[in-house]
């Protein structure tokens, strides 16, 4: 199924609001008392929340009387109440007529909105005997904690929570796949009553940060990472501040990495704060794909508008793109995909750019410019026969260097110094090749990445013959091997500076506007 929505203009006009849509951010508020709420609630008001989300099921004592009574009088934001049973992913285990009554009582003392089960609404509407609250809305919720449903039953779905009477339409489902929010987002778009549709999961995680763009009433966002009320929630601070939330609207442009995995990814820090600084109305974010092509045939509108893309998908990427640049398809392999204004798109590598102009200036260092490159001539050792590893083989021979190839699989490595006119080693014989001293090593893997911060493509003992270490590893920005080769004395350039790098011509690509560098090196100072 594609997902088409209207393209947009790409710059906000001047003098805008600040707050460019409607779309609240609800705060789960989850603790053990009711005191120990009341300060989360301070702190969600602090955060930029616009109403906070009282999960009663989370209290250990409850007395629905005083503790309602109470969060009611002393919130400082809107409140949601919401009781959730265990049979709907919850933490109450209790009597069914005892909680929906303290749902009613809720809705009574003045709480602005309540949230009650689509399963459980027939008997809520049934002992509230007309007297609803004209100032509480009606959340009636369903979620789904195994799939995405098809667009026909979510449709189905959505339609028997408006006939139960809801003021407010509420499903959550599960991304086994990214190009499931798809579906979501097609009925959240398209829908005629506020509604609000999440997709739970890093797959789904779109869902949550775009439902400003698609029409939805709120998302949710959490206080501190890690403590959320359903899988795949944000952090209020990250909302605000790296995906510039209240900015998005129905014509913000979409761009995003690509990659598996991708979470570690500095990014969306990188460009949607270069977005910010020039009033750039676009998004980019993290895309956690399993099949690019899939991918692409989903999400095929021109709002969703660029990507970088990362491991393991550069190579097949190449495939999916309607032209390619011709060094990109010489290496064989995309980092950066555009699409243009006839829907078509545009396949470049600007990895190798990023990378060989690093290398280069750290061997240049404070010697006189030469006219050739300092990398003409040297033994040049790239670990990794992928997608990186190719922009770098080619970089480096481009430049005038031998090349020589080591990968865990022999023949991929082979079939690239075959390419580049070079020679290939397995990754188990590196440690041992010293051929002769002053060589340059770049690792283009995973190896040593987040979490794996102990691993290391080759022994300590061996960086001795190398005058220099790239990794294009830049979480950590120090890997075992930089730092290692650090302490033998070893030049090194980090992944951070071939990312930057390659960043500028990518930002330039997506907005046609000139890279911001000293902001993108001042952003990336701290990494």
């Amino acid at each position: 199924m594609e997902l088409v929505v209207e393209s947009g203009v790409k710059k906000m006009e001047e003098g805008e609001a600040t707050r460019r849509n409607q779309t609240l951010i609800c705060a789960p508020i989850m603790a053990d008392t009711v005191d120990q709420m009341l300060n989360l609630m301070q702190k969600a008001k602090t955060s930029g929340a616009d109403l906070v989300e009282v999960r009663l099921d989370s209290l250990k004592s409850f007395n629905p009387q005083s503790n309602i009574n109470t969060i009611i009088k002393q919130s400082p934001l809107p409140t949601l109440f919401t009781y959730r049973p265990t049979w709907e992913g919850g933490q109450y285990a209790g009597d069914e007529a005892s909680r929906l009554d303290a749902l009613r009582l809720a809705m009574k003392l003045g709480a602005d909105y309540i949230d009650v089960e689509l399963k459980a609404i027939d008997e809520f509407n049934t002992a509230l005997h007309g007297n609803k609250s004209a100032k509480c809305k009606v959340i009636v919720s369903s979620h789904n904690y195994d799939n995405t449903p098809s667009s026909e039953e979510l449709g189905n779905l959505v339609a028997r929570i408006q006939a139960s009477g809801a003021d407010i339409v509420k499903f959550a489902t599960t991304a086994l796949d990214i190009t499931d929010v798809a579906r979501v987002f097609q009925i959240t778009v398209h829908s005629q009553v506020p509604i609000i549709a999440m997709v739970m999961g890093e797959k789904g995680l779109m869902s949550r940060i775009l439902c400003p763009k698609f029409g939805g009433y709120l998302t949710f966002g959490t206080l501190e990472v890690g403590k959320v009320s359903a899988p795949g929630q944000p952090t209020i601070e990250d909302l605000l501040s790296i995906y510039n939330f209240r900015q998005l609207g129905p014509d913000t442009r979409i761009f995003g990495i690509i990659g598996k995995p991708v979470s570690h990814s500095k990014s969306p820090l990188l460009y949607n704060e270069a977005f910010r600084s020039v009033g750039f109305n676009g998004i980019y974010m993290p895309l956690l794909v399993d099949d690019v092509a899939n991918f692409f045939r989903t999400y095929s509108s021109l709002d969703f508008a660029g990507f970088s893309c990362t491991i393991p998908h550069k190579e097949a990427i190449v495939d999916c793109c309607d032209e390619v640049n011709p060094t990109a398809k010489l290496i064989g392999a995309v980092n950066c995909v555009v699409r243009r204004p006839d829907g078509k798109l545009f396949g470049c590598n600007t990895d190798y750019v990023g990378a060989i102009s690093a290398i280069e200036e750290a061997l240049q260092g404070s010697q006189p410019i030469m006219s050739g490159s300092p990398l003409a001539r040297k033994l040049f050792v790239v670990i990794g026969a992928g997608g990186a590893g190719k922009a770098l083989a080619y970089g480096a021979k481009e430049k005038g260097a031998r090349v020589v190839i080591a990968n865990r699989t022999y023949e991929r490595a082979r079939e690239l110094a075959d390419v580049v006119g070079g020679q290939a080693l397995s990754l188990d014989e590196l440690s041992n090749f010293h051929p002769e001293n002053d060589m340059i090593l770049a690792n283009t893997t995973s190896i040593g990445m987040q979490p794996k911060v102990d691993d290391t493509p080759i022994s300590k003992e061996a960086l001795r013959y190398y005058s220099l270490v790239f990794d294009a590893v830049y979480t950590p920005k120090i890997t075992r091997l930089l730092r290692e080769a650090q302490e033998s004395g070893v030049k090194i350039v980090t992944g951070v500076e071939m990312f930057i790098g390659q960043a500028y011509e990518q930002y330039e690509r997506f907005t046609e506007l000139p890279a911001p560098k000293e902001l993108f090196k001042k952003i990336m100072a701290g990494y």
